[in-house]
């Protein structure tokens, strides 16, 4: 028996009891706060096919209309909503207390110009916002899921979006609807493209949107035929609703106001928007029960509509009897305080923290020494509520989009062994536990997933998979590639996880306690930061360099006897107010001290 593994059955029988304690009473799942939770995000077309019967969202159409193909990583493989009610036990088991859903509305099943198709396997193409995609299921299914997290103790998160729909409106002047962005450049707004286009209409003015009653004035926009009610609800198919500006470039106005690569985006400005997805996802609420929302694409909405819409979602779930509803939002950008600004500004109740993923994958890479992530906690106080607001920041090591931790690492540091990326990506995700924030474990991370790049390079099936680079990926901690066994719980990473998540729910420091950093090399070595809650001190310390390390690290002056949560922890302190700490390369320490 490895030591690992020792370490493991001990502390696993430990937590266990005090996991169930601490989250298993059904009933007590509504008072938890947001940073009480450990949330595992999954796609639910990549996680297990519960019905076969749906795999095509209806009749079999061909995989260029209805988007079934599982041999192909872009299209629909199968995945529903019943096969996440099938595997509750084995996500409860990884120690998950939230479960974070890819968006399950209605969605157009095939996009792109012909011969560059895909499929809306990942659910961001919606056009009906009020019904489940029939790939998935149905309202039933979501329903029965609900219920069977509900009584198990276990939330459940919608993944939502305002800025877009799927590609439906098209313009007149750009055959394919790819248009370049008309904006500020092309003033005055009076004339449609610029200051030689031809006259929009008497009094027209671009700039100001409470007064804007024509959609046309950059383009030309249409609904083809066929498609005039694609949408739902119906008002969402009038283009008076859309910016039809074309394609956005990611900067100034355009990153609010353009097409995210052709997607129709929404005239979130109009007030008709901003009561009707209010009431869009304040019924998904009031149906069934649901406690949070991850927001797509938040960065690109107006800030006005977040200061609308976040409040009423908060008071929508209250009436509802849910008094944490969980509200983050998705601002792709590493850097502290825009992600901060949409906090204070926009007023969203949290964001994903992109710049803790940045800076623990630097530090877990050894690209950088720890001092790069002490950098990003020091900067929790710009958030709006300081630093008890960014204990609310899901933290995460990857996701569907930027790829997975273990490519990460693969990328940084090419030809790198099993043993030392195992001990790395472990590493990683033991900083994640233990910090402050909401952990969240992209699905197959458990399971060594590890990919060769991002989007549908880091979607694998958890399932037995057809796609031929998902079937030879050798997954970490594993001895070959090829079909492996599938939700398998003895996979390494699964119990190494495991092992922290049931600790972090057994532990209310490590939930909600305040952080303070004790120690963070300038170069790849030792990263020591206490969580203080009460009497109680958690001292977590990391060596993330290729040499043995060993210190005294500044603790509280009355922690004086310690335990060993995770590692080899002295049983007291070597002074008051100092703890000598010594670990191998790529290893670490959970400590606490009770009774200060």
């Amino acid at each position: 028996m490895s030591s690992w593994t020792r370490r493991l059955t001990l502390a696993l029988t430990a937590a266990t009891a005090l996991t169930t304690a601490a989250s298993a009473a059904p009933g007590d799942y509504r008072q938890r706060p947001p940073q009480d939770e450990v949330i595992y995000f999954l796609l639910p077309d990549r996680f297990e096919n519960g019905d076969a019967a749906n795999d095509h969202g209806g009749a079999d159409r061909g995989a260029l209309v209805d988007g079934f193909d599982p041999t192909r990583a872009d299209f629909y493989h199968g995945g529903d909503l019943k096969g996440v009610t099938q595997r509750l036990g084995y996500i409860q088991g990884l120690g998950a207390t939230a479960i974070w859903l890819a968006p399950i509305f209605k969605n157009k099943s095939v996009q792109g110009d012909p011969g560059h198709e895909s499929a809306a396997y990942h659910g961001y193409w919606i056009t009906d916002f009020t019904d489940v995609d029939p790939h998935f299921g149905t309202k039933a299914d979501f329903k029965a899921l609900v219920d069977a997290a509900h009584a198990r103790g276990l939330k459940v998160y919608m993944d939502i979006v305002v800025n877009h729909t799927a590609d439906v409106i098209q313009y007149r002047e750009c055959p394919g609807g790819h248009c370049p962005y008309r904006g500020v450049a092309d003033y005055p707004y009076t004339r449609k493209g610029g200051t030689t286009g031809a006259p929009i209409n008497d009094g027209f003015d671009g700039k100001d949107f409470g007064k804007l009653t024509r959609p046309d004035w950059a383009y030309t926009p249409y609904v083809p035929a066929g498609q005039e009610h694609a949408k739902a609800p119906d008002w969402l198919n009038d283009p008076i609703y859309y910016h039809n500006r074309g394609e956005s470039t990611f900067a100034g106005e355009s990153s609010l106001l353009g097409d995210f690569t052709t997607l129709d985006d929404v005239f979130t400005e109009n007030p008709r928007v901003v009561r009707g997805f209010i009431d869009i996802y304040g019924q998904w609420i009031d149906d069934f029960g649901i406690d949070g929302f991850r927001i797509d694409t938040a960065r690109h909405v107006n800030p006005e509509f977040w200061r609308a819409f976040a409040p009423a979602m908060l008071a929508r779930a209250k009436a509802r009897g849910i008094p944490n509803f969980h509200i983050f939002g998705e601002v792709f950008d590493p850097d502290v305080a825009i992600l901060a600004s949409h906090t204070r500004v926009d007023k969203l109740p949290a964001v994903l923290d992109f710049a803790f993923q940045s800076a623990v994958t630097d530090v877990v890479t050894g690209k950088a020494g720890p001092e790069r992530l002490a950098r990003v906690f020091a900067s929790d106080s710009v958030y709006e509520g300081g630093e008890a607001g960014a204990r609310q920041l899901p933290t995460f090591l990857g996701n569907h989009d930027m790829g997975r931790i273990g490519w990460f690492v693969r990328k940084a540091r090419p030809g790198i062994g099993d043993d030392e990326l195992l001990a790395r990506v472990t590493l990683a995700n033991a900083i994640m536990l233990t910090a402050r924030g909401v952990p969240t474990i992209y699905y197959g991370d458990e399971q060594g997933f590890a990919g060769e790049g991002d989007y549908a390079a880091a979607r694998q099936d958890m399932f037995p998979s057809r796609v031929a680079g998902y079937i030879a990926e050798r997954p970490i901690g594993a001895t070959r590639g090829g079909p492996r066994a599938t939700f398998a719980t003895d996979a390494a990473l699964y119990g190494r996880i495991a092992e922290l998540a049931k600790l972090r729910v057994a532990t209310a420091a490590l939930r909600d306690g305040r952080q303070v950093t004790r120690l963070a090399s300038d170069q790849p070595g030792l990263l020591a930061f206490s969580r203080l809650a009460g009497k109680t001190e958690v001292l977590a310390v990391f060596n993330t360099g290729d040499r043995p390390a060993k210190a005294n690290i500044a603790v509280e002056p009355g922690s004086v006897t310690w335990r060993a949560l995770h590692g080899a922890c002295a049983v007291s302190a070597s002074a008051p107010g100092s703890y000598s700490v010594e670990l191998k390369p790529l290893d670490f320490m959970i400590c606490v001290s009770e009774g200060r």
